[in-house]
C-alpha cells in the first residue's frame, strides 16, 4: 500500500471517530454553556470527560494535520519548503494537544 493511500485511509478513519466525539461535545457544551465557572470545570475534572475531550483533541489535531499536509502538498512546489512545512505542521500536531491534555489533567474543581 503506498503513502497516499494509507493517508487517505487514515484521513477517513479519524474522521468517522471524530464524529460521536464532535457530537458528545457539542451536546455538553450547549449543556454546560450557561453555568458558572465552578460547574464548567467539575465538568472537565471528571475522568470520563477529560478522556473524551482527550481524545477529540488528539483525532482532531490528527485530521487537521493530514488534512493541512494535503494542502501543502498541493499548493507547494519547493520540495525543501514542503518538508519544512509539513515537519513544523507535525511537531506543532504533537505539542498543542499535548500541552492541552496536560493542562485538562492538572485541572481539579
Amino acid at each position: 500500500m503506498n503513502n497516499v493511500t494509507k493517508k487517505w485511509i487514515f484521513l477517513k478513519a479519524s474522521s468517522v471517530v471524530l464524529l460521536p466525539l464532535m457530537v458528545w461535545f457539542i451536546l455538553n457544551l450547549v449543556s454546560i454553556f450557561d453555568k458558572d465557572y465552578i460547574d464548567v470545570v467539575s465538568f472537565f475534572s471528571n475522568y470520563p470527560s477529560k478522556l473524551l475531550v482527550s481524545l477529540l483533541l488528539v483525532f482532531a489535531y490528527f485530521f487537521s494535520a493530514l488534512s493541512i499536509s494535503e494542502v501543502f502538498e498541493d499548493y507547494i512546489q519547493d520540495e525543501k519548503f514542503k518538508n519544512v512545512a509539513n515537519k513544523t505542521l507535525n511537531i506543532f500536531a504533537i505539542i498543542m494537544p499535548l500541552i492541552t491534555i496536560t493542562i485538562l489533567f492538572n485541572l481539579t474543581a
